[in-house]
């Protein structure tokens, strides 16, 4: 196989349309599969349209040879919005079928998703209760909306994930996640993460699951557990920015211009797909860049 759009595309559809989606109901087959569907999502961001409108004007002028049906704009962006739960479970069957080169290791951290940029609205959106203010300490800012908590492997695959409110404390919605998806993080892995996680509740959380926690020492305080495995470990923690990076940059995670809670989590999952396809793709044909979208961007 080669790295092209084309090619990832394919491989995606067989894939999903094998190990995921389940048997045709009984009936008339939809115009558009959900495997289809799913591919025409993460070509949407890959090629860099976070519009819908613009996206679909551009696939029924370039895509016909892969997609013979498109819909409308209203039409699939309903059909994305729905797509959540099917979305999250196509990125956990990529993640569990892709090697990592160090299985033993994990990273974790949360990064912004703005939905909104005025007083306005903040008072009338619909996404009120679900999103709402915080504080980013590593831009300095604020910002309206939720926030993104992922666990991934070193090369940026998503083990599990999940949007939270901003005030929510960090070590809670992450403790909440792993309670939940415990069977993905076995016990006597590595996790590396920043000192906002830092705290005897949440540690002793993580040693009941048989997970070492990795962190740096807060301001002013020193962390005897650190030895020199451990500071050599901590010069990888900045990977996980480096993902956010690819999220954020290529995939354009802060447009998704979503507006109700379940087309936030889809707009979300379809950025977080397309990275995990891509290092899944890229794992399966020997690509020594695992994150790299470059192949598939144009």
């Amino acid at each position: 196989m080669t790295a092209n759009i084309d090619t990832l595309l394919t491989a995606l559809y067989v894939f999903v349309d094998d190990h995921v989606v389940g048997r045709r109901r009984i009936g008339r087959p939809p115009l558009l599969t959900d495997a289809e569907l799913l591919c025409l999502a993460i070509a949407q961001v890959l090629l860099d349209f976070p519009r819908e409108r613009h996206w679909i004007r551009y696939a029924r002028k370039h895509l016909r040879h892969l997609f013979p049906y498109i819909p409308d704009q209203s039409g699939y962006g309903k059909r994305l919005r729905d797509a959540g739960p099917l979305i999250a479970k196509v990125i956990r069957h990529l993640a569990e079928n892709t090697p990592t080169s160090v299985p033993i290791l994990r990273l974790i951290d949360s990064t912004p998703v703005p939905c909104g940029m005025s007083r306005e609205t903040a008072k009338r959106s619909d996404l009120a209760g679900d999103a709402g203010y915080g504080y980013c300490a590593s831009h300095s800012r604020y910002f309206w909306g939720m926030r993104l908590y992922l666990v991934t492997t070193v090369e940026g695959m998503p083990v599990t994930w999940c949007l939270a409110h901003p005030k929510l404390d960090e070590r809670d919605v992450i403790a909440a996640l792993l309670e939940v998806d415990h069977h993905l993080v076995q016990a006597g892995q590595v996790i590396l993460a920043d000192k906002g996680f830092a705290g005897k509740t949440f540690e002793t959380f993580l040693d009941d699951l048989g997970i070492h926690l990795v962190r740096p020492a807060r301001k002013k305080t020193s962390d005897p557990t650190c030895g020199p495995a451990e500071r050599r470990l901590l010069r990888m923690r900045q990977w996980i920015e480096a993902i956010f990076d690819t999220l954020k940059g290529q995939l354009s995670l802060e447009q998704h211009g979503a507006r109700r809670r379940h087309g936030v989590y889809a707009r979300a999952g379809q950025r977080l797909l397309a990275m995990a396809t891509c290092i899944w793709h890229n794992t399966n044909i020997g690509e020594p860049r695992k994150r790299s979208l470059i192949a598939y961007d144009h």
